[in-house]
């Protein structure tokens, strides 16, 4: 199974580094469109190779995608952190009505009445 996962980095690797010198032409970014650029005065712009664009904006995506997911889960994740305090919570309740039970009582027998 490593080598099958292994075999697929390699191939993404091969076909990324295939696009990238394919895709070496410099192209022009603005921040703004001409006309808006006219009224304002002022419009910056940078020269980056395509592949650079491209990667860059995958790379901002995913970013993107992982910080929203996270927010999302959030809820969830608060949910389980409270229920897991319950849990234990209980688990002490119970710990402690089986010391009351057995109070008083000899401990071999105790151990033998809470077994399965």
């Amino acid at each position: 199974m490593r080598y099958i996962r292994y075999a697929i980095w390699g191939i993404l690797a091969v076909v990324l580094v295939s696009v990238c010198l394919a895709n070496r032409s410099l192209v022009e970014l603005k921040l703004m469109p001409e006309a808006l650029a006219e009224l304002a005065r002022f419009n910056l712009s940078v020269s980056l190779p395509l592949f650079v664009v491209v990667l860059g904006g995958i790379a901002v995506g995913l970013a993107l995608g992982y910080v929203l997911e996270y927010l999302r889960e959030h809820k969830h994740r608060r949910e389980a952190r409270l229920r897991q305090g319950e849990v234990k919570k209980l688990s002490r309740e119970v710990k402690k009505l089986k010391r009351q039970k057995h109070e008083g009582k000899d401990e071999v027998l105790a151990l033998l009445e809470d077994a399965p």
